[in-house]
């Protein structure tokens, strides 16, 4: 059963922006962490940002300054601001929760596409 569903990719032009959304199902207790995760093809997924539940983030090196996460625990939800996108962010983007319990709860991934 799906648990995290993440919308809001589509294709962009280089400088353009999106806004990713994310929302957990109540059946996931207690969340603490939540990120954004993302793949290219023939790379290894890797981190983009994540956020705790009282507020605090960490960014991966090659997003600070042009993305944005945040969250809103009333609706179990997670997003991300993307500015100023570029080629090299084309990958898809993967929704992640986490709690005391397991390691990660993963979405089935959004597609972003910057070209022109």
């Amino acid at each position: 059963q799906v648990q995290l569903v993440e919308s809001g990719g589509g294709l962009v032009q280089p400088g353009g922006s999106l806004r990713l959304s994310c929302a957990a199902s109540r059946s996931i207790f207690s969340i603490d962490d939540m990120g954004w995760y993302r793949q290219a093809p023939g790379k290894e997924r890797e981190l983009v940002a994540i956020i705790t539940r009282g507020g605090s983030t960490n960014y991966a090196d090659f997003v600070k300054g042009r993305f944005t996460i945040s969250r809103d625990n009333a609706k179990n939800s997670v997003y991300l601001q993307m500015n100023s996108l570029k080629p090299e962010d084309t990958a898809v983007y993967y929704c992640n929760a986490r709690n005391t319990y397991y390691s990660g709860f993963w979405g089935q991934g959004t597609q972003v596409t910057v070209s022109s």
